[in-house]
């Protein structure tokens, strides 16, 4: 069975929730937020037609990859978790537009990731 835009999508999603999850381990705080955002962007973000609804979700993802990378290393296990909750929530968000939003383009197309025009994700009655 062929990958399909979907399924680039939640393998993304899924990497950059590793990456939250195991941060500070593995990586710089410099490089948290392109790495968290990198499957994505390599992925799925150049085979969807523009949408703002979608890059506003990446940008998202952006700013709260900076707020856990800027979580003091002395702070509290409280600050810590909520700093990756809302990591894991906008990678969720992102997730989720791309899902219900996105539209396979024509370079998508052309690696048999869909058909151009379609929606990213289909109904399951579909």
């Amino acid at each position: 069975m062929a990958v399909s835009l979907a399924d680039l999508t939640r393998g993304a999603a899924a990497q950059g929730r590793r990456l939250a999850a195991a941060f500070p381990a593995g990586s710089r705080k410099d490089d948290l937020p392109w790495a968290v955002i990198a499957a994505f962007d390599a992925n799925v973000r150049g085979h969807v037609e523009r949408d703002r609804r979608i890059e506003d979700e990446r940008d998202r993802v952006l700013i709260a990859s900076v707020t856990l990378a800027e979580t003091p290393e002395d702070a509290e296990a409280d600050e810590w978790d909520r700093a990756r909750r809302g990591l894991f929530r906008a990678i969720d968000y992102l997730e989720e537009a791309v899902l219900r939003f996105g539209i396979v383009n024509r370079a998508a197309a052309k690696r048999g990731y869909g058909v151009a025009g379609d929606p990213v994700s289909r109904p399951e009655n579909d």
